[in-house]
């Protein structure tokens, strides 16, 4: 421990206090004497006591103040109260030496751990109980450094504000991820209340120990000295991830409308029926392979304080990085979502609980290995206890996360589950699976999942349906007393497992398959072809991709090239800004993915809700509305250059354009397009053609002047919508009624295709509603030229366009730019509906 934390001053020898109370009163003066506390901070460490036990172990307590009065902390530092005959701490519990903590952030956490260091000598510690000299207290706690128990939560601080849970599904593991990571960034206390629970902030277990629904009105506080700083950041979090949690929610529901739909598979004879909860659809035959859950009995086996303490820094260490590691494969190979799984994993590591309850337990002589698995398992316990299912769900990522710990510190148990080694067409049947476990799987083996727990929101069914495979949840306690090998039939369709189906019932169900097999492969041909409207006009479609793999996988999915490549994700969470030589690799690997196909580059987006704390950005009242896309890289020539040669460098490799973001004056082109020519000549680069982001409402009204200037347009519509509504897509209230197919921004894409025609300019359109079959009709019938979207959406929109002529989709739009309101446009998807049936028939 620093010597600036014990000082000689803060050591008292030889005291003999009447009562626990008087012991922390002579320590708390200790500290108001030398300036560190505020003489009403040692009410705090008395008040402590009420609420937590602070007696660590082995004749040690560590008395510490509540958390609503660190304000009163000046500075942090340790006072200590040697006691040589004791004092009763509590019932059958003697404590000799006293620190008392005040400690103005979380360092709570590294003192514990360094302490722990001084308890494993028990004869030299107690030596320190009667010596005479304060130098051998000071050079035994030489970098070691007592602790905090975990703060609760009581009162609200002074500075705070109400925020209403608009989030459909409440608050789980993601969104309280950044809710956590936001706070951290700053050195104030933070508090959630809803009712009379609260958590802190920077807690993500806490977090969710809360419970918090849909709505549900929290009060979210804050004390310190950039207290007013945390909570703009945090509220502008909380609220931007609204529209997120709100459009897969919808997204969702539409899912399950249309499984709804869909014709099930229904079998002549009686086979043995179990019914669950269809979590993933389609309908699969295999045979059963039973998983039967087993006991981890993880043995108890001390070793001294300090070599625990390391083994645990190291796994957590190892687990952080294998975590961070296995988001990264699944980002590119599922997707953001299934990636923000493991991210939301590594997140609970940090849990202050969770660390410090292993730390205490250590302490009173357990084992490394034993002492985690016991903390993993009671706070897995108290969130399974809520009752509501998305936490339920949370405590299993625990459990999971957990396991992957306790096999870096105990191998030899082989505590996380193995992947299966042998067999084919297998229908795993299980108690529950760890998102771990799914993500696992083999697919050209494992065909099917049925767990007898769960839920079809967990993150296990959510991998599922992301490897498109057949998957059953809440099937009861009977699965597991199923025949292991049995033939089963998962149907993810009506949510039922089959058994015992006779020979005319699997000749039926294949029959299914083989129709369903051949409809997927007849869907994806189509996806292949050209968006060709039925009169032959051609609407390019492309794929929004940051990233090599995805960039291929769009390509697979039917994707003409990529129309937005988002470079922020180049800059997002690292420590400094990437190299220009990073850069080039990276364009260049997405040149090499599309194989001659184009790619659209945007340069950095930086600013609003998309923040890169490294930049050291000033603080904006309004970020949407200030230094923001080209705004800063024009202010900022050591981020526009680098990436403008890193583009050019890679230009030689393959059709590629430049897209700048946020333009609102000509000057802004003029003074883009010098930079891009001068970097061109330095290198001796093939020229590219330049485009721009129509974002906000001065481009549009500047687009026949501004296409004289440049090579095409691209709308970015979410921004667009947000500067003509006038509302902050982060809004809670407001946030839905940012609607893209508003008339008045329908009127603003006119607009600016009229004026790109002008000149000749194509325009395209990489926001959301480009990849809504009803909104990429009305824009292809306004006359944009290319639709930019998620992969995923690539195949409905190209059947959309197909069935269509270009004189409906031009009624269509003229209707769209007539309708009074947002409602009136998305009515008129009926008009889509009849025309798929016209076609059809």
């Amino acid at each position: 421990m620093s010597s600036t934390l014990i000082r000689p001053e803060l050591v008292r020898l030889g005291a003999a206090p009447a009562s626990k109370a008087q012991a922390i009163r002579e320590a708390g003066q200790l500290l108001a004497a030398a300036g560190h506390i505020d003489p009403a901070y040692v009410d705090s460490l008395l008040a402590r006591e009420n609420v937590a036990n602070t007696y660590l172990g082995h004749g040690v307590a560590i008395p510490h103040g509540m958390i609503e009065h660190r304000h009163l902390i000046h500075s942090t530092a340790i006072a200590v109260l040697q006691v040589p005959g004791g004092i009763e701490w509590n019932p059958g519990q003697t404590v000799h030496l006293v620190f008392a903590i005040a400690a103005q952030s979380d360092e709570h956490l590294a003192l514990l751990r360094r302490l722990t260091r001084l308890l494993q000598d028990e004869a030299a510690l107690g030596r320190l109980f009667d010596t005479p000299h304060p130098a051998d207290l000071l050079a035994a706690l030489e970098q070691q450094a007592p602790a905090a128990a975990p703060a609760e939560q009581v009162a609200d601080f002074a500075h705070g504000f109400d925020w209403v849970m608009d989030y459909p599904n409440g608050l789980h593991a993601r969104p309280a991820q950044q809710w956590v990571e936001t706070a951290r960034r700053f050195a104030a206390n933070v508090r959630v209340r809803k009712g009379e629970e609260s958590g802190d902030g920077k807690n993500l277990i806490a977090l969710l120990q809360l419970g918090i629904a849909h709505n549900e009105t929290l009060h979210v506080s804050a004390e310190g000295p950039d207290a007013e700083a945390l909570l703009a950041a945090l509220k502008a979090v909380m609220s931007g991830l609204t529209a997120a949690e709100q459009e897969q929610a919808d997204k969702a529901a539409k899912q399950q409308q249309a499984q709804a739909r869909r014709a099930l598979w229904q079998p002549a004879g009686k086979p043995l029926a179990l019914d669950g909860i269809a979590a993933s659809p389609g309908l699969t035959i295999g045979q059963l392979r039973v998983l039967k859950p087993s006991v981890l009995e993880v043995p108890d086996h001390p070793v001294l304080l300090g070599t625990g303490g390391d083994q645990l820094d190291a796994a957590l260490a190892a687990t952080r990085q294998e975590l961070q590691d296995l988001a990264a494969a699944t980002g590119k190979r599922m997707g953001a979502t299934e990636a923000g799984i493991f991210r939301a994993q590594a997140e609970l590591l940090n849990d202050t609980d969770l660390i410090t309850l292993t730390c205490q337990l250590m302490v009173e002589g357990h084992g490394v290995a034993w002492a985690w698995h016991q903390a993993v398992s009671r706070l897995a316990e108290r969130l399974a206890a809520l009752g509501n299912p998305l936490l339920a769900a949370r405590a299993a990522d625990l459990r999971d996360v957990g396991l992957r710990v306790l096999d870096k510190l105990a191998p030899e148990l082989g505590a996380r589950r193995k992947p299966l080694d042998e067999g084919d067409n297998l229908i795993i049947a299980a108690a529950d699976l760890t998102p771990s476990d799914t993500a696992a799987l083999d697919p050209q083996r494992i065909i099917g999942l049925c767990t007898a727990q769960g839920g079809p929101s967990s993150h296990t069914a959510i991998i599922a349906r992301t490897l498109g495979m057949p998957a059953l949840v809440a099937l009861g306690a009977s699965l597991l007393d199923l025949p292991d090998g049995a033939t089963a039939i998962v149907d993810g369709d009506s949510g039922r497992l089959y058994l015992n189906a006779d020979e005319a019932d699997l000749a039926s169900a294949r029959q299914w398959i083989t129709r369903q097999q051949e409809a997927a492969r007849n869907s994806a041909a189509a996806a292949l072809a050209p968006a060709t409207t039925q009169d032959g006009k051609r609407i390019e479609v492309a794929a929004n991709a940051n990233h090599p793999d995805q960039a291929a996988a769009a390509m697979k999915a039917g994707a003409e090239g990529v129309g937005l490549m988002r470079t922020e994700f180049l800059y997002l969470e690292r420590d400094s800004a990437p190299s220009e030589d990073e850069q080039y690799q990276t364009y260049r690997g997405m040149l090499d993915a599309l194989e001659g196909k184009p790619l659209i580059i945007r340069t950095l987006d930086i600013g609003g809700d998309k923040q890169v704390p490294y930049l050291n950005l000033p603080h904006e009242e309004n970020p949407f509305l200030g230094v923001r896309g080209v705004r800063l890289l024009l202010r900022r020539p050591d981020l526009l250059e680098p990436q403008l040669r890193a583009i050019y460098r890679a230009a030689s490799h393959g059709p590629l354009s430049i897209m700048f973001p946020m333009i609102t004056s000509l000057e802004e082109v003029k003074a883009l397009r010098a930079v891009c020519e001068r970097i061109r000549q330095e290198l001796a680069a093939p020229e590219v053609p330049l485009g721009i982001m129509v974002e906000v409402p001065a481009a549009v009204a500047m687009a026949d002047q501004l296409a004289e200037h440049v090579d095409f347009f691209s709308i970015g519509t979410n921004d667009l919508t947000q500067y003509v509504l006038a509302i902050d897509r982060q809004h809670p209230e407001l946030a839905r009624e940012a609607d893209a197919l508003h008339p008045a921004v329908l009127r603003m894409i006119r607009q600016t295709v009229e004026g790109a025609s002008r000149h000749n300019r194509w325009v395209g359109v990489c926001g959301g509603i480009a990849g809504d079959p009803l909104g990429a009709a009305i824009l292809a019938g306004l006359g944009v030229q290319e639709l930019s979207m998620s992969q995923r959406d690539i195949a409905s929109v190209k059947a959309m366009l197909r069935r269509c002529s270009s004189g409906h989709l031009a009624r269509l739009a003229a209707d769209a730019l007539r309708c009074p309101d947002v409602g009136a446009v998305r009515a008129l998807a009926a008009r889509l509906e009849s025309v798929r049936e016209e076609v059809e028939a």
